[in-house]
């Protein structure tokens, strides 16, 4: 059935390479809901492509999970992404999350050691706490730099900062678009890469971190944001050295052409090309 897994993702866990999961949460929004229609949407997207990745050799064995359960207080969801991912991390499988909104991350963040954390993101996302929480999708780099340390945290594509955050005693590391406009995505990934202090980097992309213009279906769009070709490359660029990812703030309502949800879909396509091989077994 249309949708009801990623495309080629037949594999069984035991032997795959890769395992896709989807996180339908959306609770702590705060202008458009809908994130949680993404994972079923992200999925019918990807059987628009061909089954082999244009530009890569090389095979990858995928397994889908399915959705985790929905809950409605973000500390339950995520006590579901931990108890689903722990065990992926452990055999070794690299992980990947359809969102659901940014707050899925910290918990995935959790599920590794020695790891940092590198956002694609129009926002910061680093305040304390928001609207009564600090487990909001608006403090989810806040509460990754308690666990990864804020030098292990880089965020890039930011174009919308609060006060709260701007006045932070420990402000999170990051470049904004404008300064990528000026001097190029290559540029902003090595110094990303070259500020963390691990090896392992875990990639979350938020869909607004990318011009609305390429990705209008979003929950909070923010105008003068990157190009869909510069994250591409952000990913060829990190390459090896991830160890997880997720693509999230989707918002399959405000997106009736499916455009953002096929950006989603062919972002997963290249994270695994670029980790294990073009073509999904």
């Amino acid at each position: 059935m249309l949708g009801s897994s990623f495309a080629g993702a037949e594999s069984e866990y035991s032997e795959s390479d890769a395992v896709i999961f989807g996180v339908p949460y959306d609770h702590t929004a705060c202008f458009r809901s809908g994130s949680r229609e993404a994972p079923a949407a992200v999925r019918n997207a990807s059987y628009n492509f061909e089954p082999e990745l244009f530009g890569f050799e090389g095979s990858v064995k995928v397994h889908d999970y399915g959705n985790l359960d929905d809950f409605l207080f973000p500390q339950d969801m995520m006590d579901e992404v931990r108890f689903a991912l722990k065990p992926a991390v452990k055999d070794n499988k690299f992980t990947i999350m359809i969102g659901g909104e940014h707050s899925i991350t910290f918990p995935a963040v959790e599920c590794h050691k020695d790891v940092s954390v590198i956002s694609i993101d129009a926002h910061l996302d680093s305040r304390e706490e928001f609207m009564g929480t600090p487990y909001s999708h608006a403090c989810v780099m806040r509460r990754c730099a308690e666990v990864v340390g804020t030098e292990n945290v880089f965020v890039l594509g930011v174009r919308s900062i609060s006060g709260e955050e701007l006045e932070s005693d420990d402000p999170i590391p990051h470049i904004s678009s404008y300064e990528i406009m000026e001097k190029g995505i290559e540029w902003a990934v090595r110094k990303a890469l070259d500020s963390v202090k691990t090896e392992k980097v875990y990639l979350t992309l938020d869909i607004d971190g990318i011009d609305p213009s390429f990705a209008p279906g979003t929950g909070t769009p923010e105008p003068f944001g990157l190009s869909a070709m510069d994250v591409k490359k952000a990913i060829n660029m990190i390459g090896d050295r991830m160890v997880g990812f997720d693509v999230n703030e989707i918002c399959p309502p405000y997106d009736p052409s499916g455009i953002t949800s096929i950006l989603g879909a062919r972002y997963i396509r290249e994270v695994l090309a670029v980790k294990f091989g073009g073509c999904i077994e």
